[in-house]
Parts: structure tokens; C-alpha cells; sequence
């Protein structure tokens, strides 16, 4: 395969260049694809453990009663797990950014055909109502072309895609509910800790769907190269 630095000639048994020493693509863009793949474990392993650290919380609200209820003592309770939401929002938009990049070199790749241009990678993501529709596309698009896939293979990989862009959705709405819902009554905390239970087993999964995407591109277009 040819440098992207120099154009000379890349033995594939090799995985830098001879002339210039720059590293062979295949080789950039699979770390790149480690790169991403860790981060979102990470981003799944922190909504992980936050579902089950609050789901140890119904207990506690499901023997309660309104006479030993306490709001204070429940808020204090709930109130750092919206701060752990949002820290989970900022490391998402930071996967976010990377994986946007190995997505554009991943759509640059793949032979096609796409439906959509590699500009709609990241237009796809800012469109209003496209956004709904227009990433899981792509992706999806990417990965069908990406290597020989039968029918079979096809509806598993647009069965993952639809599963975790339905996950990113629901984790995105239900931790917006979470942080607004309040703890005045006992009904009130019972749905909070429920919803926010719900919101971190999407989220993770979400996060886990996303790192087989990413393995199964990345694996498929390393090895076209080779």
C-alpha cells in the first residue's frame, strides 16, 4: 500500500514506511479505532457502576413509609448522580470528538456506496430533526461497505446500529428527566431513582453497542488492507 507521507510503497508485513518512516495507514487508523474503543468502555463502565450504585436505593425508598420519609436525606442521596450525568455528558462530547474523526477516516475508507457524503459524519450530528436519523445512517452505511457482508450479517449490523442509537436517545431524554424531577414526596423519589436507573443502563449500553461498531469497522477495513 502507498505512504500517505511520501508515496512510496508499504510492504504489508511491515507497519512503518521505508523511505520516510511514517506510520502505514492501516496501522494509524486501527489505534485510532483503540482509541475510541477504550474510551467509550470507560464512558460504559461509568454509567454502569452509577445504575447500580443507585439501584441499592430502592431499598431503602421501598420499605420507607410517609411517616419515615425524609426529602433532605433522600436529596442528599440523589444529588450526585446528576453531577455524575453531566460529567458523563462532558467524556461522551470528548469520545464524541474522537469519534467523529475515526468515523470520517472510517466513511473515507469504505469502497461505498453511501447514501449520504462524508460531510453528513458530522453534519448529521448539527442538522435539526436529521439528527435523528442521519448518524445511525451513516454508520451504518459504513459498515455494510466496509467488508463482504451476506444478508444475515447485514440485518445484525443494522440491528445493533438501530439498538444503540435507540440507547443514546433514551439515556440523552431520561437523564434530562432525571435532573428535573424532585424528591417532595416518597412516589416522587421511588420514579427518580427508577428513571435514574434507567438513563445509566442506556447510556452503557449505548456506550457498549457503540464499542462493537467500532470494533467490527475497524476490523473489517484493516483487513481489506492487508
Amino acid at each position: 500500500m502507498p505512504c500517505a507521507l511520501c508515496g512510496d510503497i508499504i510492504p504489508t508485513e511491515i507497519a512503518r514506511c521505508p523511505a520516510c518512516g511514517a506510520w502505514a495507514r492501516r496501522r494509524d487508523f486501527r489505534a485510532v479505532g483503540v482509541a475510541v474503543f477504550m474510551l467509550l468502555g470507560f464512558n460504559a463502565f461509568i454509567a454502569l457502576g452509577s445504575g447500580i450504585s443507585m439501584v441499592r436505593l430502592t431499598g431503602p425508598l421501598r420499605d420507607a413509609t410517609r411517616d419515615t420519609y425524609d426529602p433532605a436525606v433522600t436529596w442528599r442521596a440523589l444529588s450526585p448522580y446528576v453531577e455524575v450525568f453531566v460529567l458523563g455528558a462532558v467524556m461522551a462530547g470528548v469520545t464524541g470528538l474522537l469519534y467523529l474523526g475515526w468515523l470520517w477516516r472510517a466513511h473515507r475508507q469504505s469502497p461505498g456506496p453511501h447514501r449520504y457524503g462524508r460531510a453528513w459524519v458530522v453534519l448529521g450530528w448539527v442538522v435539526p430533526l436529521g439528527v435523528l436519523w442521519i448518524p445511525p445512517r451513516v454508520v451504518y452505511d459504513v459498515w455494510v461497505t466496509s467488508g463482504r457482508l451476506r444478508t444475515a450479517q447485514r440485518h445484525v449490523a443494522a440491528a445493533v446500529v438501530g439498538a444503540w442509537w435507540t440507547c443514546v436517545l433514551l439515556g440523552i431524554l431520561l437523564a434530562r428527566l432525571f435532573s428535573g424531577l424532585g424528591v417532595h414526596t416518597l412516589p416522587d423519589a421511588r420514579l427518580a431513582v427508577h428513571v435514574g436507573v434507567a438513563a445509566a443502563a442506556c447510556q452503557a449500553l449505548a456506550a457498549a453497542l457503540c464499542m462493537a461498531t467500532v470494533f467490527e469497522i475497524t476490523r473489517a477495513q484493516v483487513a481489506r488492507e492487508t
